[in-house]
Formats: structure tokens, C-alpha cells, sequence
């Protein structure tokens, strides 16, 4: 199986994201999995921001793109071809202020690309092109927003849902670790037994389809009010 593994952390050896999803490719290897990763962090290679050559260019028809429209969008075609290529794709990031970090919003206007990974069908139709890839998100947040007064304040999965809904993805898995920052050391530590719990349960699926998906986590009540972090 061959996995893009992306990380959007601004943070390096203290991201609980980042341990999280090392933890799940071990415990792929552990399942008898042979796992190929192609290994993205975009802290470190971030896409560029969409500018005005880049929105001419990927509208442009691509038998009339012009040499230098070509080059634009060079690093994006790649990024694109990546995704495509894959078998499974592991997205792991923190919550950062309810939303994604900007970096991986950069990867996903990169990487949402009309005749690459989404087509127009014949009768009109928009059909994105990652349908037969499995897809991981892999998210970590301060605060616990299962349930409660402030489980509408997540942006970060609805749009996770909608943008790769739009390129194909009908059923990502997401195993969010949360109260990780605003939270005291028992409920940080119960957090992230969670999350590894479910991780290795995805890891058992991914490995034998046979076996049943893991299930959601079942939500709970809660009060927190806090800036979501890592």
C-alpha cells in the first residue's frame, strides 16, 4: 500500500499530530501491512498561496496553457499527481483558532484541481478523482468539542468533509485527540489513549477489510471554552 502522509504541525518534536501519526503507520507495519509512505510535511514545503497567475493558469485549457502558465503550476501538477498515485492518504494536524493550520489550506487549494483531481463528466456532472483512496484525518485540539455548547465552533471537520468530499472522498475516517491543551494532565493523558485506541483499531481495518470499521467515538458532554490548539 502505498500512503501520502502529510503534516501540517508548527510544531516538530512536542505535536501530539505528528506522534499520533507515526503511532498509526507503526501500528500499520505491526498489522503485517508492507506500507510504501511518500512523506509531505508542509510546514517545511508549504505550497504556494493561489495568486492571479495560478488562477488564470489552472482555468486556462491546459493545450492552451502558455509556456510560463506551464511552470506555475508545475509544483501543483506534482503535488496533484502524488495524491493520485496513492493507495490511502494520512492527513494529520492540529486545530488552530477552530479551523486547519494555513499551510494545508494552501495544500488543498493546490491540489484541487479541475481536469486533474476533479473531471466535468459528459452530462455535467463534477466526479472527483480520489473515490478509491482511503483517507485519514488525524486532528488534535486543545479544547474538547464533542458535544456541548461549543461543538458548532469546529470548522475543522466540516471543511475537511467538504473539500475532499468535492474530490471524491465520500467517507474519510477521523480520530480527533481532544482536551489535549485546555485540560489537566488526567484528561490530556486519557485524550490521547483515546485517539491511539481508535488509531490502531483503523489500523486493524485498513490491513483486513474483512474485519468491521471501528465505529465513532462516542461523544460526550462538556463545557470547555477555549481557543482550540495543538
Amino acid at each position: 500500500m502505498k500512503i501520502m502522509h502529510v503534516d501540517a504541525s508548527a510544531k516538530r518534536e512536542r505535536s501530539n499530530s505528528r506522534a499520533l501519526s507515526q503511532h498509526f503507520l507503526e501500528r500499520l507495519r505491526e498489522e503485517g501491512l508492507d506500507i510504501e509512505v511518500d512523506y509531505l510535511d508542509v510546514t517545511v514545503d508549504t505550497p504556494p498561496h493561489v495568486n492571479e497567475a495560478f488562477a488564470i493558469a489552472t482555468y486556462t485549457p491546459s493545450d492552451e496553457r502558455t509556456p510560463a502558465m506551464k511552470a506555475t503550476l508545475a509544483a501543483s501538477d506534482a503535488l496533484c499527481k502524488r495524491l493520485l498515485d496513492a493507495d490511502a492518504l494520512v492527513f494529520a494536524m492540529p486545530m488552530y483558532n477552530w479551523s486547519m493550520p494555513s499551510v494545508f489550506k494552501a495544500f488543498i487549494d493546490s491540489v484541487t484541481r479541475t481536469g486533474l483531481t476533479y473531471v466535468f463528466t459528459d452530462d455535467g456532472r463534477i466526479e472527483g478523482q480520489l473515490a478509491r483512496q482511503k483517507v485519514l484525518f488525524i486532528t488534535s485540539r486543545g479544547a474538547d468539542l464533542r458535544a456541548g455548547p461549543y461543538s458548532s465552533m469546529d470548522a475543522l471537520t466540516p471543511a475537511l468533509r467538504a473539500a475532499f468530499g468535492f474530490l471524491g472522498v465520500a467517507d474519510p475516517t477521523f480520530v480527533d485527540a481532544q482536551p489535549l491543551q485546555f485540560s489537566d494532565q488526567a484528561a490530556r493523558i486519557e485524550a490521547l489513549e483515546r485517539a491511539r485506541t481508535e488509531l490502531a483499531a483503523v489500523a486493524a481495518h485498513w490491513a483486513n477489510p474483512a474485519k468491521p470499521a471501528p465505529a465513532p467515538a462516542l461523544e460526550q458532554d462538556n463545557d470547555v471554552m477555549a481557543l482550540s490548539q495543538e
